[in-house]
C-alpha cells in the first residue's frame, strides 16, 4: 500500500499538481457529477501517499481524471488486475446456465503473432510450443475481425440437461444468426445441433424441434433432465446455435449415481412423455 501510494505522489508531482490542487479539481468534479464521495481534502490526499490508505473507488476514479491515467492501471497498484477476471471466474461456479456480457473496453491482449513454421492445422499438436512470440494488441482490434455477432455462456454446474455432452462448468460460444431451429435426420448425436434457448426459469443448452407454435426442449438420452414442451416464442425463445465449446475434463462438478439414474423420458427422436411448464 505504501508503494502505491507513493507512485500516486509521483504521479500527481509529474504533472504539477499540490494537494489542493487536487482538492479543487475534486470538488468541481463532485460538483458537476452529483457524487459528494469525489471530494478528496488535502489530508486525506495525503494519507493515501504517506501513510498506506487505500482510496475508495471514487476518489481512486478521481484520481485517474486528474492525473490523466488509466483506472485498470491505478487498480493494478492496489493488486486488481482486470486483466485476470476471466481467470479468476474460477474462484466461483454458479449452478444455474446464464449469459456472459462480455464487456467492450479500452485495454489490450497479448494474442500469438508468430508460429513456428512447422505447424500444421491438420495434426493435433501442443499449441504452446508452436507459438513462437506473443505481442500486445489493442482490444478495439480485435473487435474487427469478428464476422458475426456472437454471444457467450456458462453451462451451470447443476444444469445436467446435455450430460455427458456438454459437461456442468463449460463455457459455449453460440452463433446468434442461427437461431432457426433445424429440422433433419442426424446420423449422430454431434452433428445435431445444439441451441442456446432462454426461458421463463433461465436459460439452457439442449437440443431443439419446433411444430405448431411449441418448441420441444431435448435434453440428451443420458441426461437425468426430462424434456419439455413450451410455447414458442412466447415460454421459449432460442438465442441462437452453439458453435464453440470450452470444456474442462478434471475437476468439473460429478453428479452422484442417482442423478444419472435413466430418463426414460430422453432419446435422441421424439419425447415419449414430456412435462408442460
Amino acid at each position: 500500500m505504501l508503494s502505491a501510494g507513493k507512485k500516486l505522489r509521483e504521479l500527481r508531482e509529474e504533472i504539477g499538481l499540490t494537494l489542493r490542487d487536487v482538492e479543487l479539481a475534486s470538488v468541481a468534479l463532485a460538483d458537476s457529477r452529483g457524487i459528494e464521495e469525489f471530494v478528496i481534502n488535502p489530508s486525506r490526499l495525503s494519507d493515501i501517499e504517506t501513510k498506506g490508505v487505500i482510496p475508495s473507488i471514487y476518489r481512486l476514479y478521481v484520481l485517474s481524471v486528474i492525473y490523466r491515467a488509466d483506472f485498470a492501471e491505478l487498480l493494478k497498484l492496489y493488486g486488481i488486475d482486470l486483466g485476470s477476471t476471466v481467470a479468476d471466474y474460477a474462484i466461483c461456479r454458479p449452478s444455474k446456465t446464464h449469459r456472459l456480457d462480455i464487456v467492450t473496453a479500452r485495454g489490450t491482449a497479448q494474442v500469438p503473432v508468430k508460429l513456428d513454421p512447422a505447424f500444421d492445422i491438420r495434426r493435433t499438436s501442443d499449441l504452446g510450443r508452436m507459438i513462437e512470440n506473443w505481442g500486445v494488441v489493442p482490444l478495439q482490434f480485435l473487435q474487427d475481425l469478428s464476422k458475426r455477432k456472437y454471444t457467450y455462456a456458462y453451462v451451470g454446474t447443476e444444469d445436467l440437461t446435455m450430460y455427458p455432452l456438454l459437461l456442468p462448468g463449460s463455457f459455449v460460444q453460440v452463433d446468434e444468426e442461427r437461431s432457426k431451429v433445424e429440422d433433419g435426420k442426424w446420423r449422430s448425436e454431434f452433428e445435431r445441433p445444439i441451441y442456446f434457448v432462454e426461458t421463463r426459469e433461465g436459460h439452457l443448452c439442449c437440443w431443439c424441434s419446433v411444430r405448431r407454435g411449441e418448441i420441444v426442449l431435448q435434453s440428451h438420452p443420458l441426461s437425468p433432465v426430462p424434456p419439455r414442451i413450451l410455447k414458442h416464442p412466447q415460454e421459449a425463445e432460442v438465442i441462437g446455435q452453439v458453435v464453440g465449446v470450452a470444456m474442462r475434463l478434471v475437476e468439473w462438478y460429478a453428479p452422484d449415481e442417482q442423478e444419472l439414474a435413466p430418463n426414460p423420458e430422453a432419446d435422441e427422436g421424439e419425447p415419449r412423455e414430456v412435462r408442460r411448464h
